[in-house]
């Protein structure tokens, strides 16, 4: 008698090795816990932001120090003398505020404009203001000494040393350009001698001392420093 044996059962996909089995919940494992990694922003050690806060802390102070060691420097210069800026060619024009200019740090002395140089500015202002050549010459040596760059401790700038209000009347725009500066004192020198009916003693001790002073006394200021300054002045041009 024949035996007729059943085929054994078609497998199906349920029925996997266990080793894929295993592979399938390690990578699922995986992708759990890498998820909430991926979420987390990067955290700063603690330490780190502590420097951090004192590095800037530090930056402000050393800034603080820089600004009050300026300001000591520009209040207790010696108000017969002038520091130096660096030429007017290296500056470049002002754009911000005249007070801006004056803030600058400080440099090395800037040399004095060339004879020649000198001599061709007065000259053409002397002709276009109607003034002295020889009188300009004089205000500018004995303001600047003929140097572009230098600032008194009081803010006048330039070879002319225009006061920030000066030059904004007559609206300079960079008190350290040699021509623009002569042509605003050379405006403000005649304007005082009109003020003063061509006195010139008394115009040139309101260019040195301000018109306030001039009008108080009467006369040029007795301040030693006045009565020198137009003194030397009136020695050098001849016949006035």
């Amino acid at each position: 008698m024949t035996r007729h044996h059943a085929p054994p059962p078609a497998p199906t996909l349920s029925r996997q090795p266990g080793w894929l089995n295993a592979c399938k919940c390690g990578v699922s494992l995986l992708i759990l816990m890498a998820a909430p990694m991926r979420a987390q922003p990067p955290q700063i050690p603690e330490d780190a932001m502590a420097k951090q806060r004192n590095a800037a802390a530090a930056m402000q102070e050393s800034l603080e120090k820089q600004r009050a060691a300026i300001q000591k420097q520009m209040g207790t210069a010696d108000t017969a003398s002038f520091f130096l800026l660096p030429r007017a060619a290296s500056l470049g024009t002002v754009t911000g505020s005249i007070a801006e200019a004056v803030a600058m740090p400080l440099a090395e002395e800037c040399d004095p404009l060339p004879a020649p140089e000198v001599e061709s500015l007065v000259g053409e202002t002397a002709e276009r203001d109607g003034l002295s050549a020889d009188l300009l010459r004089s205000v500018m040596k004995q303001e600047s000494g003929f140097r572009p760059c230098a600032v008194s401790s009081k803010g006048a700038m330039g070879l002319m040393q225009l006061m920030p209000a000066t030059a904004e009347q007559f609206g300079i725009q960079d008190p350290f350009d040699p021509a623009g500066n002569l042509d605003a004192g050379a405006r403000f020198l005649k304007q005082l001698l009109t003020k003063y009916g061509g006195d010139l003693p008394k115009a040139l001790g309101a260019y040195n001392a301000g018109p306030s002073k001039v009008d108080a006394a009467g006369d040029v200021p007795a301040i030693p420093e006045t009565m020198d300054y137009v003194r030397q002045i009136l020695a050098a041009v001849p016949f006035h």
